[in-house]
């Protein structure tokens, strides 16, 4: 793969970037980003084993979505550079951060020992991807200790 995107990798990331807007996608989207906070694997299992509910549809849907989306990186269809920039896939990135401390226990918890394996390949491969990475697991840790302070305050008020 050149190093130079092409405009056809522009036009796939905007294509990919217009499948996120899906009405149903947006809500699975904002579930991840905003609702869904695991603290261990067990949070996601129950999850992912409860077939037929909206939190099971967004799970799978945004983590396939990104799994698809960065399988075109891997496989040389899609610009590395252009597909890590955090104004597109700073959302990978993120729920990437949520899951990854407890990721090989979820692989062996749903007997799926490549669960994850293309966004984790993509962002390990590159200095860039790490680095990266690097900046959202510190987001993710500063913002589950401000939630866990603001219930600390609300359990104390009540």
């Amino acid at each position: 793969m050149t190093s130079q995107a092409t405009a056809n990798d522009a036009d796939m990331i905007l294509k990919l970037y217009d499948l996120r807007r899906e009405a149903e996608m947006r809500k699975a989207r904002n579930w991840w980003l905003v609702t869904f906070w695991p603290e261990r694997a067990e949070d996601v299992y129950k999850v992912g084993m409860a077939m037929g509910t909206a939190e099971n549809n967004w799970l799978r849907q945004v983590a396939g979505y990104w799994e698809m989306a960065a399988s075109l990186v891997n496989h040389g269809t899609l610009n590395e550079a252009l597909f890590l920039e955090p104004a597109f896939s700073g959302e990978m990135f993120f729920i990437f951060a949520k899951v990854r401390p407890f990721l090989q226990e979820l692989r062996e918890k749903f007997e799926s020992p490549t669960m994850w394996q293309n966004i984790e390949q993509v962002i390990q491969r590159s200095e860039k991807g790490r680095t990266t990475l690097k900046q959202f697991e510190e987001r993710v840790a500063a913002r589950r200790k401000a939630m866990a302070q603001e219930k600390g305050k609300k359990e104390a008020v009540a």
